[in-house]
């Protein structure tokens, strides 16, 4: 990762652009999640249980990978001034420990008047199957900033 945080003002971007971003789930990722979340559905975090489900073994939460597409939001495309209007997600698949998910985001409009962008949301696994779907409404930053990444 890069040491700088560094946005794309709403007058550089243009429809049909995208940005994207990769990540791996671990199970330090589902613990942690479900730890600030309080999601602590044993789907997620209790194999014996997860065994009995559908899926047959622990899954990862659905909003991990919504909130995936919100890093990229806040932190890439656009980036650091980006507001978060609005989201609708469909979950197609589960993801699981190990799996590497690509979230992909494509401008879709452009409202020049509130700075508003929509964006196409794609989140798909290591093998190119879309695991979660849907749109974003943000409004674009307007000043471009390029500013040290936090520590965490």
């Amino acid at each position: 990762m890069t040491d700088m945080l560094e946005n794309l003002t709403f007058d550089e971007l243009a429809v049909g652009q995208g940005g994207s971003l990769s990540r791996t789930l671990t199970a330090a990722d589902i613990h942690d999640f479900a730890r600030v979340s309080g999601d602590v559905n044993p789907a997620h975090l209790d194999a014996a249980y997860a065994a009995a489900t559908p899926f047959k073994v622990v899954i990862g939460h659905g909003m991990w990978s919504g909130a995936l597409i919100s890093c990229l939001l806040g932190t890439r495309f656009p980036g650091p001034g980006t507001i978060y209007l609005e989201q609708t997600l469909k979950f197609h698949r589960p993801v699981h420990v190990g799996d590497t998910v690509t979230v992909t985001l494509t401008v879709l409009e452009k409202e020049e008047r509130r700075k508003k962008v929509v964006l196409d949301c794609q989140v798909a696994n290591q093998d190119g199957v879309v695991v979660v779907s849907g749109q974003a409404t943000v409004m674009a930053p307007t000043v471009k900033v390029v500013i040290p990444r936090p520590e965490l």
